[in-house]
């Protein structure tokens, strides 16, 4: 680390920055269709096709001081990956950053939030509910990532949005833990907007961390992602919840990008969503 590669119009030092990327190579518990773990050079590569000025916010990102580490190490067991990006994460929280991270699968994003204080809420953006204790005996699989970030930060402060999958044993934890999400379907019938306020309603937080899983957007724009599932969100409700949040956000993570299962489609859109994102961070900092 750094990586030879980096994201487009990162320019600036760690010190200058108030926004840091970094990149976790990391799919081991893929259970349908792996290769996220080149996710994070994917995007980088896809995030030199944009202009650095973007229309909509009459902004240039060439001119906001954001930075990009590279990539962590690529690690074994789960354990360490768990351990290695917490702690990357918390070192760029206590330096006053705003960190990005470039997924690999989802279970990067509960290690990304375990570096962060219990005093955020986490709003998700999946297909699944990704609430099992446990899949295929790993606790910190990618199907788990909303379990283990709500033992971080409570399950008061986890709502996932885009929700159209969920396991018979999920179903009985919504309603024995009284957990909330956003189907997809509420999503198209009341739209993206009041999604939003739902979800931040239900939390207890000003600071929001953001997690993306790109298998929440519909297939039809986001195919190479690990576990597909149609009937999925379009990228400018995703755009939009990026928007509405950026004046609370204080970290992100945009992971399940699968780059060998497309035409590279789905890292460009990610690579576009990550630049919305710094644009809506720098914003209002």
């Amino acid at each position: 680390m750094p990586s030879s590669l980096l994201f487009a119009d990162a320019n600036a030092t760690l010190d200058e920055s108030d926004i840091v990327l970094y990149g976790v190579p990391y799919d081991r518990t893929a259970s349908f269709r792996s290769g996220s773990r080149l996710g994070p050079n994917a995007i980088r590569e896809a995030s030199y096709n944009f202009e650095s000025y973007l229309m909509d916010r009459g902004m240039d990102l060439a001119d906001v001081k954001f930075c990009d580490v590279g990539n962590t190490e690529e690690y074994g067991p789960t354990k360490d990956m768990v351990e290695g990006v917490r702690r990357m994460s918390r070192d760029l929280v206590r330096k006053g950053k705003v960190p990005i991270v470039l997924g690999g699968e989802h279970s990067i994003a509960p290690a990304s939030v375990m570096g962060f204080g219990k005093d955020i809420a986490v709003l998700g953006i999946d297909a699944h509910l990704d609430f099992r204790d446990e899949y295929l005996n790993e606790r910190f699989s990618h199907a788990c990532s909303a379990r283990r970030i709500a033992d971080h930060v409570g399950v008061d402060d986890v709502v996932y949005m885009g929700v159209r999958s969920f396991s018979a044993g999920e179903a009985d934890d919504l309603k024995r833990l009284n957990l909330t999400y956003v189907s997809a379907y509420e999503v198209h019938d009341k739209g993206i907007e009041r999604a939003v306020q739902r979800a931040l309603k239900a939390v207890d937080a000003e600071k929001i961390y953001l997690t993306i899983d790109t298998d929440g957007i519909d297939p039809a724009y986001a195919p190479a992602v690990g576990n597909p599932e149609p009937f999925g969100l379009t990228p400018i409700q995703v755009k939009r919840v990026i928007d509405l949040l950026g004046p609370n956000l204080v970290g992100m993570d945009i992971n399940e990008v699968a780059p060998g299962w497309d035409h590279g489609q789905t890292a460009l859109l990610a690579a576009r969503l990550v630049r919305e994102a710094i644009a809506a961070i720098a914003s209002n900092r």
